[in-house]
C-alpha cells in the first residue's frame, strides 16, 4: 500500500484507482451536459453531484427564476434516473407523497382487499419544489424515506428504489404562507446550497438562449448501476485520522455546551451541529476528492464542504441575527482559526489556545 501526502494509508485497489479515474471523467460529461441547458451555477452543480456521489439529500435556495427546478430535472435526464416533481402547496396531503391504500375488489371472487397505490416519492430523484410552502405534518411525510428508504403504510414496509435523492428548493424571500423545516428535517440534508444571481456575462447568456428558438438536448451520462457503484467507490477513499479529527473539531466547535466552543460562537449561536455533520463532512471530503481525480480527503476538502454541510446545523441566535452575523461568517471565522492538526489526547487545550484571541 502506498503511503498518501495526508499520511494515511492508500486502500484502494488498482481497479478501484480505474473506477475512480472514469468518475472524473463522467463528472466531467455530467456538467458538460448541464452546460447546455444551464448558464453558470458550477458551485452549485459540483455540490449537487457531491450530494449524489455521497448519497445524500440537497436542499437549494434561492429566490424564483434562477433555474433550481430546470437544474434538477436536467440532472435526472443526465443521469438515466426516474425523476418526480411534488409542487408543495398548503393543502397537499402525506399521501399525496408517499401513496395510499385502496379497497380494491376481485372480481372473479368477490373478495375486498386493501391495494397499496405507490406515491411520487417512489422514484429515483425527488424535486421537492418549495417545500416550504406546506404544513409540517406533510413536510414530515419525506422523514422516513430520507432516512430508511422506505415508507410504511397500513403497518407495511415499501422499499423506494435505489438510488434515492430528495432535491427541494425553497424561496427565501416570501414569508406569508410558508412554514419554515423543522431543524430534525434540516438535519437529513446532507447540503444547504445557496442559488444566487448569476454574473452580467452569464445573464446575458441566459437571456439571449432562452428568448430565442433553441433546444438544447443532453445526453444521458451515467446509470442507476453506475451511481450505486461508485457511492460504493467513494466510501472507500481512504481519510487520514488528522483530518477526520479535524472534521470532529470544527463541528464541535459549534456547540455552545462543549468546552471545545470558543468565545464567539458562544455570543453568537444558539444551538450547534451534530453527529450527522461530521459523518456529512467526511463523505462529502471523500466525495469532492474522488470528483477532482484524488485517491485521497484532506483537510481542504473538509473546508470545501464546510458551508453547504454546517449552515443549517449551525442556528444563529438574535444577537448575530441584529448584526448581521450569519451562520457562514461563523463556519468561515472557525475554519481560519482551527489548526489543522491536533493531538487527539490534547484537542481541548489546543483549541483553547487557538481561540482565546
Amino acid at each position: 500500500m502506498n503511503e498518501n501526502p495526508s499520511g494515511g494509508k492508500a486502500e484502494l485497489s488498482n481497479q478501484d484507482v480505474e473506477s475512480l479515474e472514469k468518475l472524473s471523467k463522467a463528472y466531467s460529461s455530467v456538467r458538460q451536459e448541464l452546460g447546455k441547458v444551464i448558464v453558470g451555477q458550477n458551485e452549485v452543480i459540483e455540490q449537487l453531484m457531491i450530494a449524489i456521489f455521497a448519497r445524500g439529500h440537497c436542499l437549494l435556495e434561492g429566490v424564483p427564476g434562477l433555474a433550481k427546478t430546470l437544474m434538477v430535472s436536467t440532472l435526472a435526464e443526465t443521469l438515466t434516473l426516474d425523476f418526480s416533481r411534488i409542487q408543495f402547496t398548503p393543502d397537499l396531503m402525506p399521501s399525496d407523497i408517499v401513496g395510499t391504500e385502496v379497497i380494491q375488489e376481485d372480481k372473479t371472487t368477490g373478495a375486498r382487499e386493501f391495494k397499496f397505490l405507490k406515491g411520487p416519492v417512489f422514484s429515483n430523484i425527488i424535486l421537492a419544489d418549495e417545500i416550504n410552502r406546506t404544513p409540517p405534518k406533510t413536510q414530515a411525510a419525506l422523514l422516513e424515506s430520507m432516512q430508511e428508504k422506505q415508507v410504511t403504510i397500513g403497518g407495511e414496509r415499501h422499499e423506494l428504489p435505489s438510488p434515492f435523492f430528495v432535491l427541494a428548493t425553497q424561496n427565501p424571500i416570501e414569508q406569508e404562507g410558508t412554514y419554515t423545516l423543522p431543524e430534525a428535517q434540516q438535519d437529513r440534508f446532507m447540503f444547504k446550497v445557496f442559488v444566487k444571481y448569476p454574473t452580467y456575462d452569464e445573464e446575458f447568456r441566459i437571456a439571449e438562449t432562452t428568448t430565442a428558438d433553441v433546444q438544447s438536448e443532453v445526453d444521458q451520462v451515467l446509470s442507476g448501476e453506475d451511481i450505486l457503484r461508485l457511492q460504493q467507490l467513494v466510501r472507500r477513499v481512504p481519510v487520514a485520522p488528522h483530518v477526520i479529527h479535524y472534521a470532529l473539531r470544527l463541528v464541535r466547535a459549534t456547540r455552545v455546551l462543549e468546552n471545545e466552543c470558543p468565545e464567539f460562537v458562544r455570543e453568537s449561536v444558539s444551538w450547534g451541529a451534530g453527529p450527522r455533520g461530521v459523518q456529512y463532512l467526511l463523505l462529502g471530503a471523500k466525495a469532492r476528492a474522488v470528483l477532482e481525480g484524488k485517491t485521497f480527503a484532506s483537510t481542504d476538502d473538509v473546508r470545501a464542504v464546510a458551508r453547504p454541510v454546517l449552515r443549517h446545523r449551525v442556528i444563529t441566535n438574535f444577537g448575530a441575527e441584529s448584526a448581521g452575523i450569519t451562520s457562514d461568517a461563523v463556519i468561515d471565522r472557525l475554519m481560519e482559526e482551527l489548526p489543522d492538526r491536533c493531538d487527539g489526547d490534547q484537542i481541548a487545550p489546543e483549541l483553547s489556545e487557538a481561540f482565546s484571541g
